[in-house]
């Protein structure tokens, strides 16, 4: 696992983010910051440049997860999973237009948490490789 590996979380409950920002440290990753809408995670994004977003879906202000990871896969091809309780199959059609790298329900364990981030950023790296 690298070290350097900077996740940015995306969650609008401040316990939740702090909780899963918590988990990130313990298991090796750096957290440069938190972002609890989605223009806020386009901003940090952009300022941060984070090698993973991990996005929930329902946020604070006008823009949803959804929307956000969005923006953030074409402004800055930066992989997300989202992290979130809502499973329906509405949520997942519309989450699909995202091309996450992962979609995680809450609550969740930490080792799948680990394994999913594993997995995308090896996804992505080889995707960047073949460009």
């Amino acid at each position: 696992m690298n070290k350097e590996t900077s996740i940015l979380v995306v969650e609008d409950e401040n316990i939740v983010a702090l909780s899963i920002k918590n988990k990130l440290i313990r298991l090796g990753y750096s957290v440069p910051s938190t972002a609890s809408s989605g223009e806020d995670a386009i901003t940090k994004a952009d300022l941060f440049y984070p090698d993973l977003v991990l996005m929930d879906i329902m946020l604070r202000g006008d823009m949803d997860g959804i929307e956000a990871a969005n923006e953030i896969r074409i402004k800055f091809d930066i992989p997300v999973i989202f992290l979130t309780a809502y499973t329906d199959d509405r949520t997942l059609e519309r989450a699909k237009v995202a091309e996450p790298y992962g979609y995680i329900s809450k609550p969740f364990k930490e080792q799948d948490l680990k394994s999913n981030i594993e997995i995308a950023l090896h996804k992505h790296g080889k995707e960047l490789r073949l460009k």
